[in-house]
């Protein structure tokens, strides 16, 4: 039998890397690790849960082997391209110690492992990218990057890593926050996972907490000699009246995406109340028709189905401003977005193509669009590339509202909540099923006739559903 050189020794060891699991997504929160050091994985086995800043993903390991080391904690962001686990694929074939681990390269060109020939891992969106670029090695790369690595796994297994003194441990944008702030980061307490210096803690030492003001809870509970405890990932108290919530993942991404799409695109809301009492009526038969048997019926299916015919009469308000080329890009399809409330914020999946699809059709696609996403799995090619949105506050009880369009469309729809209202029918005052629906556009793109044109034709289709036969 031979006996394994170092090379093959070294080669060993896989290192999996963080995905690009989105649309030029740059970092992912690491929310749950589903494996161990020590614990067997094969390929396309799941191995953990990242957050970025679409969705929730579910990562894949893309071979066979022993987990040996898990490089970061769960609740740590990571950037896309840094090795998040290390896989011994030839266990027992040697005595390696744990060194072998191919660490992080600092020169550009150190070359990657070559991957196996056999099956790839089936995830839409995995991997990163090629480029015929390479990102410029940063300095003190190949000491930093290692010596994170062995404070975290020492404090995983239960005990104090000694780390020799390097460089302080930070991000770019937490290294350049300093720097436009004035703060050495030499002289900043760490309180990240492994030492990891956070923006927080480069705020905190541009601002020192008052004499007066009671000390952050990690530094109370720390003795003196020792460092403090790590921050937790989610939330951190400060004293006894106010709570602090790190803005990040999908509540981070909603906001800067609000922020671009109010101060970009010139909103105009409309509004208008109807009867839609016949479209209850419609609702509640349907639930009863053997064609719609197994999927579920609501007011918002047909509402959906009502907005796709209005947008089929006023194909104008389906398009998109390029700000780039000053041009309208006109959309001959409709991928129809559903905002979603869950436990991680709002997002809006989209149902691709909805224009194509018969009232069955629809009705499935909004069951699993919702189902998916309560159960924060809607994966981020799902809430790209929509055209139109539909947001229904009225399932809060909410009459109606101003909403701001999702950036890159031109036009959402609200929906508020549906009452029993007195109302003029037939020439009498009679109890009606009565909602207000507020339509927001871009006056780039839609001026005023044609917004009206296209509100007015979903109020009269949910007024009179039988329009939805002579106008679809």
């Amino acid at each position: 039998m031979t006996t394994m050189t170092d090379t093959s020794n070294a080669a060993r060891f896989r290192e999996f890397k963080m995905p690009d699991v989105g649309e030029g997504l740059t970092e992912a929160e690491i929310l749950k690790w589903y494996v161990q050091a020590g614990d067997t994985v094969t390929d396309g086995q799941v191995v953990c849960e990242v957050e970025t800043a679409k969705a929730a993903v579910e990562l894949p390991i893309p071979f066979d082997g022993v987990v040996h080391e898990l490089r970061f904690p769960e609740g740590t962001t990571v950037d896309v391209g840094q090795v998040i686990i290390a896989v011994d694929v030839a266990p027992g074939s040697g005595d390696a110690a744990p060194a072998a681990v191919p660490a992080p390269a600092a020169e550009p060109e150190a070359a990657e492992p070559e991957a196996p020939k056999g099956r790839q891992p089936v995830l839409v969106g995995y991997g990163v990218a090629e480029s015929s670029t390479k990102r410029r090695a940063r300095k003190g790369a190949a000491t930093a990057v290692p010596a994170a690595a062995a404070a975290i796994q020492g404090e995983m297994n239960g005990h104090t890593t000694v780390v020799p003194e390097s460089r302080p441990l930070a991000k770019p944008p937490v290294r350049k926050l300093a720097k436009d702030l004035g703060i050495d980061l030499a002289t900043v307490v760490p309180t990240g996972e492994g030492g990891i210096i956070t923006r927080e803690d480069v705020h905190a030492a541009a601002t020192p907490v008052p004499a007066q003001a009671p000390a952050p809870v990690a530094a109370e509970t720390a003795p003196a000699t020792e460092a403090p405890a790590p921050a937790p990932a989610v939330v951190t108290t400060v004293g006894a009246r106010e709570t602090r919530i790190p803005v990040k993942g999908v509540r981070k991404a909603i906001a800067q995406a609000m922020v671009g799409s109010a101060f970009t695109a010139p909103h105009v809301t409309e509004f208008v109340t109807v009867d839609v009492t016949r479209t209850m009526k419609l609702v509640a038969e349907l639930k009863e028709d053997k064609e719609m048997a197994g999927v579920r019926v609501n007011p918002l299916l047909l509402i959906a189905k009502a907005l796709l015919v209005a947008i089929k009469r006023n194909p104008g308000v389906n398009a998109a401003w390029d700000e780039a080329n000053q041009e309208i890009v006109q959309k001959h399809y409709v991928n129809l977005g559903i905002a979603a409330a869950t436990p991680r914020g709002l997002i809006v999946p989209n149902i691709k193509d909805a224009h194509e699809q018969t009232l069955p059709q629809l009705a499935a696609s909004l069951g699993e669009l919702v189902s998916t996403a309560r159960e924060g799995k809607t994966s981020p090619a799902a809430m790209a590339g929509g055209t139109v949105t539909i947001t229904n506050v009225g399932v809060f009880g909410v009459d109606t509202g101003t909403p701001i369009l999702n950036p890159g469309e031109s036009a959402i729809l609200a929906v508020g909540a549906i009452k029993l209202q007195p109302w003029v029918h037939k020439g009498k005052v009679k109890p009606r099923q009565v909602t207000t629906l507020a339509l927001s556009f871009d006056h780039r793109l839609v001026d005023g006739e044609l917004g009206s044109k296209v509100l007015a034709d979903v109020a009269a289709i949910l007024e009179r559903p039988k329009r939805l036969i002579t106008w679809a």
